[in-house]
């Protein structure tokens, strides 16, 4: 399990620095209504573009880097790409 997580992270760093490098802009995700408000995206999200917001979480996405970790992270799946 450590070893796929691994593999999978990396796979995903190597995406954001592409697409940083190229000077693209990255999608955002977005969080549904879904959202329990735990906070476990916000927890999980490598550059903290996930903040507490009105009855749910909320992306920042100027700050969101699209690695995909808070849909991951999120036990509910209230996060989708936008």
């Amino acid at each position: 399990q450590f070893l796929q997580n691994h593999c999978t992270n990396l796979k995903r760093y190597a995406i954001i620095m592409t697409t940083t490098l190229k000077g693209e802009r990255t999608m955002a995700r977005v969080i549904s209504d879904e959202c329990i408000s735990c906070g476990a995206c916000a927890d999980t999200c490598p550059v903290g573009a996930i903040a507490e917001g009105d009855g749910k979480y909320v992306v920042d996405p100027d700050a969101c880097i699209d690695c995909g970790a808070c849909e991951d992270g999120c036990p509910v799946g209230a996060i989708s790409e936008a």
